[in-house]
């Protein structure tokens, strides 16, 4: 029997440089992540040691040192272990050892079925993706690496408007409540911020062949600066329903929008307005009469009650936005 308790010079696990590979005592000091828990990771997710030595030893190699430290840095940044398992075995720069490759083949007693037949096979979980608790963790801890992970996980198995709803606004009205509370908290707010900017830019680029030929054109009202809702919703049309979505910013003045009106006679328009300074609903009355028509949707906390003019939807959700813009195509 192995004896993996990390005691250096014992004669059940010679020293590292009788054999090839790392022993798990090695590991554990090297990761600080103590032996018992090594063991279990490979128990249980089949992240372990690929080799054994010519006296029957477990070895971990370079790949499976790259696996473990990005398990390892996941797991303290808050997300569950078995998806941080399922992460670090996708790392790039690694291949699964021979043991893993052959439990994974078609038709092994312990295959294991890859993350996205999982998901066609079954429908999407909450447990499926990091929670709140470990994302806010994340973001508290600065770690880039880790929320970046977190939210592309999430919004490629559930989708833009359940990140939003389950994860986003939470995590904001986390930062919220901290600041609110200490004061600080602008840097925690600005990295999640950029992530998530990031994360959803790369999911509304333009469709390889889009739905419709008009594009949805989303703007930000005059002198607002809260993009973040904008590109969500740009995000979400593009992922769920493959339209085409011009995104023009921050601070856009309605002779600007109005004008890219004109230019790309969109399908639909959608403004959005997170305070009240920037949510006086009559600028939007200069906006063209196009033909063929293009439908006007508003969303945001800011704007003022009453005063829209006719033909201007105003939107309460994320989720509204989309089924509403959805609508306009038709059956």
């Amino acid at each position: 029997m192995d004896d993996e308790s990390g005691r250096r010079g014992t004669e059940s696990e010679p020293p590292e440089e009788a054999s090839p590979g790392f022993g798990i005592g090695a590991v554990a000091r090297r990761l600080g992540v103590p032996a018992p828990t090594l063991r279990t990771w490979n128990l249980r997710y089949g992240i372990g040691p690929s080799h054994r030595s010519p006296g029957g030893h477990r070895r971990y190699d370079a790949a499976d040192l790259v696996r473990l430290e990005e398990m390892s840095r996941l797991v303290k940044a808050g997300v569950p272990p078995a998806e941080a398992a399922r992460s670090a075995l996708r790392h790039p720069g690694t291949a699964a050892p021979p043991e893993e490759r052959a439990a994974q083949a078609p038709g092994h007693p312990g295959s294991v079925v890859p993350a996205q037949e999982r998901a066609a096979q079954t429908p999407p979980r909450d447990t499926a993706v990091p929670g709140v608790t470990a994302l806010s963790r994340a973001v508290l801890n600065l770690d880039d690496h880790a929320v970046t992970a977190c939210l592309h996980a999430a919004l490629d198995r559930q989708g833009v408007v359940w990140t939003w709803e389950r994860l986003v606004q939470p995590v904001f009205a986390a930062i919220t409540r901290r600041q609110e509370r200490s004061g600080a908290g602008i840097e925690i707010e600005h990295l999640f911020s950029e992530r998530l900017l990031s994360a959803l830019i790369r999911r509304s680029a333009r469709p390889e062949r889009p739905v419709h030929p008009r594009p949805v054109l989303l703007a930000c009202a005059e002198e607002e600066q809260h993009t973040l809702p904008v590109h969500a919703l740009a995000a979400a049309l593009t992922t769920a329903y493959r339209l085409e979505t011009r995104v023009l910013g921050a601070r856009t003045p309605y002779a600007a929008l109005a004008e890219a009106m004109r230019r790309v006679g969109p399908l639909a328009v959608f403004v959005w307005s997170q305070v009240g300074t920037t949510g006086d609903p009559a600028p939007l009355r200069s906006l063209p009469a196009l033909r063929p028509a293009s439908r006007i949707f508003v969303g945001g906390p800011g704007w003022w009650d009453g005063g829209l003019p006719p033909g201007v939807t105003r939107v309460a959700s994320l989720r509204e936005a989309q089924a509403r813009i959805r609508a306009v195509l038709g059956p």
